[in-house]
């Protein structure tokens, strides 16, 4: 039996957390704000929050494969996802709110409701891309995290989560840009000292060093920050591949 990986239950906390501070957030705004563009281009702050809410359910869905061994993907289909989205844009802010907190709810206890022994299931995202249930919290963290910033309500990166900083950096750099042919051999080293390597390693070019808090260092490469604060000596910053 897999033993539960200490960043399960934390990560799964962490998205409590996220969730609940996100829903004070909305909570300030009305119905003209929710109409408003967001900081994702062509999204609305409506958008952004349908898209939470069918994205809770998505993982949700995910987390029940895990458990049930079942075939569940996360959208019935990508039109349908993008669909539902621009379906339920435009709702009230009460409206949103209510789903916000209800889907939160279900994606809650869908991870609470996942066995030990399928924390090491692996199930397959609408990208394709395999992942491991137990990283699932950590994806959906990523998602509130990330869009609390985009409905441009004045969430900043030095509030995001530490657990999410960390997991994401982590993520960002050990695979989500791992090798990646469009970005150059980086050394990224946070302000705790730590270094991670990521980028090209086809080249055999030493890798461009890039300092910063390693709150910042995720706003540059979720393209949330442009990277004015981080220090590249002797050098310019290179273009980050859209996530």
């Amino acid at each position: 039996m897999t033993t539960t990986p200490q960043d399960f239950p934390r990560d799964a906390s962490a998205v409590r957390e996220a969730t609940d501070r996100l829903l004070v957030s909305a909570g300030k705004l009305d119905d003209e704000a929710i109409a408003e563009p967001s900081l994702l281009p062509g999204w609305t702050r409506g958008h952004v929050l349908a898209h939470l809410s069918r994205n809770a359910d998505a993982l949700g869905n995910l987390l029940t494969w895990a458990r049930t061994d079942v075939r569940t993907p996360m959208y019935a289909s990508e039109t349908a996802r993008d669909t539902d989205i621009e379906r339920d844009a435009d709702r009230p802010l009460a409206d949103h709110l209510e789903d916000l907190r209800e889907s939160a709810a279900r994606f809650d206890a869908a991870a609470r409701s996942l066995p030990d022994d399928r924390l090491a299931y692996r199930v397959e995202m609408r990208n394709g891309v395999v992942e491991r249930a137990d990283r699932l919290a950590l994806r959906r963290l990523a998602e509130v995290e990330l869009h609390h910033i985009d409905l441009g309500v004045g969430y900043s990166l030095d509030q995001l989560l530490p657990v999410f900083v960390e997991g994401e950096l982590d993520f960002l750099t050990a695979v989500k840009f791992a090798g990646h042919p469009a970005l150059p051999a980086l050394e990224l080293v946070s302000d705790d000292g730590r270094r991670r390597r990521t980028g090209r390693t086809d080249t055999g070019a030493a890798p461009l060093v890039v300092t910063g808090s390693a709150a910042q260092l995720v706003g540059w490469l979720t393209g949330r920050d442009d990277g004015a604060g981080l220090d590249v000596p002797g050098s310019a910053l290179p273009p980050v591949p859209p996530l």
